[in-house]
């Protein structure tokens, strides 16, 4: 396999999760060289045949991998991390699967990996990292944790507050800085209900959860029916400029207007969807046009990923 890595000039991508690690170390690894939080000198790792200091198990990991490849002469072979990330949620015997675990990992993971230092072994060369995961997976079987990987619930709305960087920003539009389109009060009713038509017919917006018995079905008003549709088109548009107008008749909003079981989208579309589709002048004021169903596709990529687990001769 490292022969036709490095024939190919790929990387060897591995799935890092010190969660695992810290869990089955049996009080070997401290919480905090876990979540990358400062230790003093005297409590990092260190490896006793190169010296090396550790001072989170990321990087004792990743260098496992390249002492690993050292040793079988293989040197040139960059490592890619293809998942890592920690649980915000776990069953009684998890009692570290928490929101603020989850968010002091990921940070701190954001903010090693933008800051380039590298790891001991190879320090200065930035390690490309991918987070695990988007969405939690309620259905997926196994222990609590395994359903609370996610940076998002099914809904889209955020499971807590995840800085991106040192200036404190955080996960853009989707979370503090959330915007809705909304009908506006007191807009023509005629209007409305052409805005509506065009929305759920050319601008591609599934309205399936607007009739009758579906969740948005109710207040049945054409101005609660458009504020869903109107922010359904300005959501999967990536809230680009002139998304939320429709001839007039529509505003942005901070408050979000979900309620009940009637669950507004949120940036990116419905299942991540977005459309390709301008939002029209809308000059006419016909409404006979009947709603057309869309129903977007989700796409789920396979990545082969070799684990190389080492970690414990860094405690040796």
């Amino acid at each position: 396999m490292l022969n036709f890595l490095q024939s190919t000039g790929s990387f060897l991508m591995l799935n890092i999760y010190p969660y695992y690690d810290y869990m089955q170390s049996n009080g070997v690894i401290p919480l905090d060289y876990a979540l990358f939080k400062p230790l003093p000198s005297n409590k990092e790792a260190v490896d006793a045949n190169t010296l090396l200091h550790y001072s989170n198990v990321f990087d004792a990991m990743i260098d496992a991998a390249y002492f690993a490849m050292s040793f079988l002469n293989f040197t040139n072979i960059p490592v890619i991390v293809t998942e890592s990330g920690w649980p915000s949620k776990g069953d009684p015997n998890e009692p570290q699967a928490t929101l603020d675990n989850a968010n002091t990992y990921n940070s701190n993971l954001i903010r090693h990996v933008l800051n380039k230092t590298g790891t001991p072994k190879h320090p200065g060369i930035a390690v490309s990292t991918y987070i695990y995961e988007l969405y939690n997976e309620d259905t997926k079987p196994g222990p609590v944790s395994e359903k609370n990987w996610g940076l998002f619930d099914a809904n889209g709305v955020p499971i807590y507050i995840l800085h991106l960087t040192g200036s404190g920003s955080v996960l853009a539009n989707d979370t503090t800085n959330q915007t809705y389109c909304t009908a506006k009060e007191g807009a023509d009713a005629k209007m409305l209900q052409a805005a509506l038509d065009w929305a759920c017919g050319p601008g591609k917006v599934d309205c399936s959860p607007l009739l009758q018995g579906k969740p948005c079905y109710d207040p049945d008003t054409v101005a609660a029916h458009a504020t869903y549709a109107f922010d359904t088109y300005y959501q999967q548009m990536g809230k680009a400029s002139g998304t939320c107008d429709f001839n007039g008749v529509a505003a942005i909003t901070t408050t979000d207007p979900s309620h009940g079981s009637c669950v507004f989208s949120r940036s990116g579309g419905k299942n991540g969807i977005f459309l390709n589709t301008t939002a029209p002048a809308m000059n006419s004021t016909s409404s006979g046009s009947s709603a057309r169903y869309f129903y977007g596709g989700a796409f789920t990529s396979v990545i082969v990923i070799i684990r190389v687990l080492l970690w414990s001769a860094v405690f040796l």
